[in-house]
Formats: C-alpha cells, structure tokens, sequence
C-alpha cells in the first residue's frame, strides 16, 4: 500500500469489524477531525479499548 496526500479528517465506517474502529481510532489520533461510525464493534474484542486509549492519551 503506498500512501499519497496526508489525511485532514473524514468519516469511517467499522461496518461492524472490531479491528478496524480500534485502527481507525488510532489513526485518528495522529490525523484529528476522523470520525469512526460503528465504534461500538470495539467491545467484541477490548470492551475497555477507549477508556484506556483515553489514559493513554490525557
């Protein structure tokens, strides 16, 4: 996969999948303004995913 202009934002949707709402969050960390629909897939796999990426990032 070869990258070409930086992201600034959007929208992504899970469509359901765990692994990519929690990729897609992290990803939106570096990128801000992404928006992850369908992030509660998170809880398939890491129930606790956003708190602790919360205290990741406070």
């Amino acid at each position: 996969m070869r990258g070409g202009a930086a992201l600034h934002g959007g929208r992504v949707s899970s469509e359901g999948d765990h692994r990519i709402a929690m990729a897609a969050a992290i990803m939106g960390l570096v990128h801000g303004g992404l928006t992850v629909t369908g992030a509660e897939a998170v809880a398939k796999s890491y129930p606790g995913f956003f708190e602790d990426l919360d205290a990741l990032t406070a």
